[in-house]
């Protein structure tokens, strides 16, 4: 019998398309190789609302055991606006308020957090993924004492809660996807500053097989893309209305590409075309044939489909509002970025009219992942993580 470690997740499956519940598949599939790993999430596919999708229970994904159970309600958005408006921008607001936003945000799924209180001591350790839903949100501080936490973290209007210093106060170590989410958790929380931790992030490895050609549609066209939930949290309206802008000024035959499931309005143009929710293997086929991927997100605590395009050779654009996207330019020498409009313009007509300097940056995204986000170096640290904080005398109770 191999030990076992369990893995707690808002949404969990193939057709689960969010950049922390993939990490988490991806993590879980890995640790699988070394431990009996058990998923815990719920029965939703929509973070929107939450509805239960999945049937409840235990099925096999990939290798890997989930047990899945039913949100006890579906979000209400308006209700949950409305709050977010006062708890979010105005300071005075109280505790209670705080709970309420937490309830409402969701995941509610009580059964869940009874059922893995019980069977904690099953587990060498309770990996909670990402900081900011409920399940995190209200499960770390009932006080487990082999919690890990993947916190996915970034400098976001809700990581300013008071009720989020439980949550971090609750977890025995952090696994960070980078050095600048792991800085501003210590000066947000200083009290994790002695809280053991590593920075791992993610590996990026093609998919198994040959990738396939682009859809019949997209061949021989001139493109950037786009590869995520379609939302404007994720800054997609600024985009549409800055590609939209530079197509009016500039003309020519460049088109946007969009990968994933849209969950705001999509421009009706001839100049952008949104693909749906797409396969891997189609992921990186798209991306392959892309000029460059754009990321217009100023929240972000690692951004895989970043690493995954420079994997493919294409470099990357992003907004210097996201320090995370910024740093992986710097260090990759593989991407430039933008704070407004005409920057943005500058630096994509810069990119498809500088030859020699696009294929250095081809060259350089590729040698940047191969030396940083290799799978078999981040299982070893996580692997050590595990094992030191399995190791810690338990003394914790709810």
């Amino acid at each position: 019998m191999r030990e076992k470690i369990a893995m707690v997740c808002q949404r969990y499956g193939l057709e689960v398309n969010g950049g922390a519940e993939t990490h988490c598949r991806h993590l879980a599939e890995r640790l699988s190789a070394y431990y009996e790993v058990e998923v815990y999430t719920t029965c939703a596919v929509d973070y929107m609302t939450w509805q239960n999708q999945y049937k409840p229970g235990t099925h096999t994904i990939n290798g890997v055991t989930v047990h899945r159970y039913r949100v006890d309600k579906a979000r209400d958005v308006k209700k949950f606006n409305q709050l977010s408006e006062r708890v979010l921008t105005r300071p005075e607001h109280t505790d209670e308020e705080e709970l309420k936003w937490i309830d409402l945000q969701g995941p509610v799924c009580g059964e869940l957090l009874e059922r893995l209180w019980a069977v904690r001591g099953e587990y060498k350790v309770v990996i909670f993924m990402t900081y900011l839903y409920y399940l995190t949100a209200m499960g770390l501080p009932m006080g487990f004492e082999n919690a890990l936490l993947v916190p996915t973290l970034h400098d976001e209007p809700s990581a300013y809660l008071r009720h989020y210093r439980k949550v971090f106060g609750g977890a025995k170590g952090f696994i960070w996807n980078t050095p600048i989410e792991r800085e501003f958790a210590q000066s947000r929380f200083p009290k994790i500053k002695d809280t053991p931790g590593i920075i791992a992030g993610v590996g990026v490895d093609l998919p198994e097989g040959e990738i396939p050609d682009v859809p019949p549609r997209l061949r021989e066209m001139n493109y950037i893309t786009y590869a995520g939930r379609i939302d404007e949290s994720k800054g997609c309206g600024e985009m549409f209305d800055f590609f939209l802008r530079y197509k009016r000024e500039n003309g020519g035959d460049l088109k946007l590409v969009l990968m994933g499931k849209p969950v705001m309005e999509v421009p009706t143009s001839e100049n952008v075309i949104s693909l749906g929710f797409v396969s891997e293997e189609t992921k990186y086929a798209v991306m392959r044939e892309a000029k460059a991927l754009v990321l217009f997100s100023r929240f972000e605590s690692l951004s895989a489909v970043v690493l995954e395009s420079m994997l493919m050779g294409r470099p990357v654009i992003v907004t210097e509002h996201c320090p995370v996207l910024k740093e992986h330019c710097l260090r990759s020498n593989a991407g430039l970025w933008f704070k407004d409009y005409p920057e943005f313009a500058a630096v994509l007509n810069y990119m498809l009219s500088h030859e020699q300097v696009y294929q250095t940056m081809r060259e350089n995204g590729k040698r940047y992942v191969e030396e940083n986000y290799q799978w078999d170096r981040i299982m070893e640290k996580i692997r050590d993580l595990i094992e030191r904080t399995a190791a810690a005398p338990r003394t914790a109770a709810r």
